[in-house]
């Protein structure tokens, strides 16, 4: 992991954010010899799931009725 100032980050911020996105390697910025600020390439989160990925996790019941039984159903409406 690399380390520049927030100044010469400031100079070259396209360039540094191009580097960091093709090697995958964050750089820490410092500001008078202080780490400030950890640069890291984006990851993905949770919630930016493609369609479809917990289609896999859902149960389909053929009937919703049988497990409770039919008075317990006509209680629960």
């Amino acid at each position: 992991m690399t380390s520049m100032t927030v100044s010469e980050f400031k100079a070259h911020a396209l360039a540094t954010i191009d580097r960091v996105a093709r090697s995958k390697e964050g750089v820490v910025l410092t500001k008078r010899g202080k780490p400030l600020v950890h640069v890291i390439p984006y990851q993905g989160s949770p919630g930016d799931a493609e369609p479809g990925r917990l289609a896999h996790t859902l149960v389909f019941e053929k009937d919703i009725v049988s497990p409770l039984g039919s008075k317990a159903w006509e209680a629960c409406k």
